[in-house]
């Protein structure tokens, strides 16, 4: 009988636990980081959503391609590195290639792009800067480097018959330093830079 006691008292014990638990870690715990993160950071906690006129149209987290049905660059806009996400930015298969430096596969699509990008810049292919070539680890990095996007300032001002001056010092003035002035390199914001670049062209 006291065996029996025993092993009930330890059942209730351990019952009580699991839903002080549940409730505490299952419940209270998480409404409690979701009110603070909306407290204390809204913006971030909603995802860092970027509207334009009230609308939302990306977050400034992660990127978006501004191409065409077909994949092909949109000329009239500042372009994103590529993406292995996916079919490019697809936030549900956040990854990179994961295909080694020596990988053909890798070679071709580097290759590929490579070709493309000097033809659509009108440059030599010496020119094209590494990440506007690969893809980052995510697949979902918003930003390129401040060198990709002044090598597309030409273009960008013919398609829209904007002086290229003024579309420079929009990408200098759009260009993010260092976290805490040590970590990481400039950068840019491919959508947020795009925005500018529409009230520019107003």
């Amino acid at each position: 009988m006291s065996t029996a006691r025993t092993s009930s008292r330890q059942l209730g014990v351990a019952v009580r636990a699991v839903g002080v638990l549940t409730l505490a870690l299952g419940l209270v715990y998480p409404l409690a980081v979701t009110g603070f993160g909306q407290v204390v950071a809204n913006h971030q906690a909603n995802g860092s959503e970027v509207t334009v006129n009230g609308q939302t149209v990306g977050s400034a987290l992660i990127g978006q391609s501004f191409t065409d049905e077909n994949g092909a660059a949109l000329p009239q806009w500042f372009q994103s590195r590529p993406s292995a996400a996916g079919d490019g930015y697809d936030g549900g298969a956040s990854s990179g290639s994961n295909l080694g430096p020596t990988n053909p596969d890798l070679a071709a699509a580097i290759d590929e792009r490579l070709t493309a990008a000097a033809e659509l810049e009108g440059v030599d292919p010496e020119q094209v800067p590494a990440d506007a070539l690969t893809a980052s680890s995510s697949g979902l990095d918003p930003h390129i480097s401040p060198e990709y996007a002044l090598l597309q300032v030409d273009r960008v001002a013919a398609e829209r018959e904007l002086d290229p001056v003024d579309v420079r010092a929009l990408v200098e003035s759009a260009v993010e330093g260092r976290r805490g002035g040590v970590l990481g390199e400039p950068t840019v914001n491919v959508l947020q830079l795009n925005i500018a670049l529409l009230e520019l062209d107003t």
